[in-house]
């Protein structure tokens, strides 16, 4: 066992089940480090805890919008760190960074902020007027914090840089997968897919995943539809384009006028990684958001090759990647195209140092290790 004899970790909203990669992060990595420490949890009422083994989970935190703003949490955590004897609290992101220097100087409990983005950069890019507002308090939070997670290099370097943020306190916590070598069962998973949706054994798989309410993840499917699929009905390839997400809006009728252009979409579905195995190619034109795509890091972990654009490439290892990364500049859109047909037929595998960089189970390890 480490220092870190208990820890405390505060989730602002409902993770499991998880449907973004947002909220897989939080499961995972939660999970990965309860089994290396004691660790309590402190979440929102009603979600589903069925399933979680590895660490105690209080729901202290309202379903409600005014759980961001409810004073009694200041009391209530401050009692539950000291009954508990509890050393360190992670905070999932800086929303509550108001409530964590209260907790702070009522304990002196050490004190960590974990981000998934620089979340002013991620809301300016959605045109989000309040943007200014939230860059100050978000500058604030990670001063006050002992130590910021930080999930990409770039955002870390960022604020060492444009904050002033020491980097003795700021610690890279890349976002991870489960699984610890190249997959053995993607010739498997591609049989079941094609079979599901009707792929003849000469067609390529081309996968896009995500949640299809969030925009940036809209501005990319568009991408695909309007830019980058009829780069590739002019090539005259053999493929299918498949995209998975829930939240798509009703007035995209399901992509069903674009059921004849190759174009095939699935909804949401309960399991993305034989998805992931039975691509031959994840494409990923996001342009906007901010963070890393985690979609990248999983489909890499399960062998398959990715397009990208720069900026939807943003804070991946790339030497790690080896020859399963591609990256394009953004809005090159022939270049991706191109991209596509030069790699459709990827024969290279994961390297091993990806999995070394990317496993949870290391990752945590490490955590456990800085701490």
């Amino acid at each position: 066992m480490s220092q870190l004899k208990k820890v405390l970790a505060v989730i602002p909203y409902s993770y499991l089940p998880y449907y973004s990669g947002g909220q897989k992060l939080i499961a995972q990595f939660f999970d990965h480090l309860g089994r290396e420490t004691n660790l309590t949890l402190v979440a929102v009422e009603g979600m589903d805890t069925t399933g979680i083994q590895s660490y105690r989970v209080v729901a202290m935190l309202k379903a409600a919008r005014s759980r961001y703003y409810d004073f009694s949490l200041v009391k209530k955590i401050s009692h539950l760190v000291k009954e508990e004897k509890i050393e360190t609290i992670i905070w999932e992101h800086p929303y509550y960074a108001w409530l964590a220097y209260r907790v702070k100087r009522k304990t002196g409990v050490r004190t960590i902020i974990q981000t998934q983005n620089i979340e002013y950069q991620r809301f300016r890019s959605l045109k989000k007027w309040w943007w200014p507002v939230l860059k100050m308090y978000e500058k604030w939070s990670f001063k006050m914090a002992d130590f910021i997670f930080f999930i990409t290099p770039e955002d870390k370097e960022f604020t060492e840089k444009n904050w002033h943020i020491s980097p003795s306190k700021s610690v890279l916590v890349p976002y991870g997968v489960t699984i610890n070598n190249y997959p053995t069962d993607r010739a498997a998973c591609r049989k079941e897919v094609a079979a599901t949706h009707h792929i003849n054994d000469d067609e390529k798989i081309f996968l896009f995943n995500g949640v299809l309410s969030y925009q940036p993840n809209i501005d990319a499917l568009k991408y695909i539809l309007h830019h980058i699929n009829p780069l590739l009905l002019q090539a005259g390839i053999k493929y299918k384009i498949i995209i998975c997400g829930k939240g798509l809006s009703a007035d995209m009728n399901g992509l069903k006028e674009y059921a004849d252009q190759n174009i095939i979409y699935t909804g949401f579905v309960p399991d993305i990684d034989i998805y992931f195995k039975a691509a031959d190619l994840l494409l990923n034109p996001v342009q906007t958001g901010g963070g890393i795509k985690t979609k990248m890091v999983e489909a890499i972990a399960f062998g398959t090759t990715v397009i990208s654009t720069k900026s939807g490439a943003a804070g991946m290892n790339t030497a790690a990647c080896g020859e399963k990364l591609s990256v394009v500049p953004d809005n090159d859109w022939k270049g991706f195209a191109n991209q596509i047909l030069s790699v459709s037929y990827p024969t290279a595998t994961t390297p091993d140092a990806y999995y070394k960089a990317y496993n949870w189970g290391e990752i945590a390890k490490k955590v456990v290790a800085v701490l």
